[in-house]
């Protein structure tokens, strides 16, 4: 399963993300996957849930964009959705055509604890 390998990598470049922001913790991380990355959304969720822990997202979630399969077509200069196993011009069905997305894995978004955004504590209540 070579998803717990690429969520290890993912949370070395989380983790180095959040020390250079000063975050204490990171809540979520977004990513976007394309059918064409060779990813599995499913194991990549398990494989984040044992790759966490003990880094600064051990508490955090994941969430998970797909991104569709569009390729730009230079003969009809049209740029179309097409399923992962049917890479042909959506409107001239040609073979040759250039890959626009759908082989993405993008980290996207952190949601970030940091000093300035924690919860202050209410001061105790005064004894009367």
């Amino acid at each position: 399963m070579h998803e717990l390998s690429l969520c290890r990598g993912l949370l070395g470049e989380v983790t180095r993300v959040a020390k250079a922001h000063g975050a204490t913790s990171v809540t979520e991380v977004v990513v976007e996957v394309g059918p064409l990355s060779g990813v599995e959304p499913p194991l990549l969720t398990r494989a984040f849930h044992v790759a966490r822990v003990g880094t600064l997202a051990e508490n955090a979630t994941l969430a998970i964009n797909r991104v569709p399969v569009r390729v730009w077509c230079p003969a009809c200069e049209a740029e179309t959705a097409v399923a992962a196993n049917a890479l042909l011009c959506g409107r001239c069905g040609t073979w040759q055509v250039d890959l626009k997305s759908g082989n993405e894995l993008n980290l996207t978004c952190l949601d970030l604890v940091t000093p300035e955004t924690m919860p202050e504590t209410a001061p105790a209540a005064a004894a009367s």
